[in-house]
């Protein structure tokens, strides 16, 4: 199944989260690039960085944020398993990815937790932090 398969799966009741997130971790995923780095989001403590699965779910996302209409937006495209073994590590503090974020009954959110990045960032690790959003 692809990933947005797996996340609906996941949010009707009848999916397996390892599945979940071991499809997440081999899908590639369109990241908008902000002032040259990832667009992210503070909430609740986490940054999250932000990843669509497509053009069309990242054209949702930039209606949401009032982009005119036929503004492109430069992003690049990385592995669910790059973002949390590579670039969630090197954040200041915890940091997970949004997917889909636009999407109502099509977002999902993959946190800081074991299991999704490595330990050593993990929340249950100790880690905190507060900020907002950069773009």
């Amino acid at each position: 199944m692809e990933l947005v398969e797996e996340i609906a799966a996941v949010r009707a009741g009848r999916g397996n989260p390892r599945t979940l997130v071991g499809e997440f971790r081999r899908t590639p995923l369109l990241v908008p690039l902000v002032d040259g780095g990832l667009m992210t989001g503070v909430f609740g403590g986490v940054r999250w960085v932000y990843g669509f699965t497509d053009e069309a779910a990242l054209a949702r996302f930039a209606r949401t944020r009032d982009v005119p209409p036929g503004r492109e937006w430069e992003y690049v495209s990385l592995l669910g398993a790059r973002l949390t073994d590579s670039v969630i590590p090197s954040m200041d503090g915890p940091g997970g990815v949004a997917v889909n974020v636009a999407d109502e009954d099509g977002s999902m959110l993959f946190p800081p937790a074991r299991g999704i990045v490595p330990d050593a960032v993990a929340v249950d690790a100790g880690h905190t932090g507060e900020g907002e959003e950069s773009r």
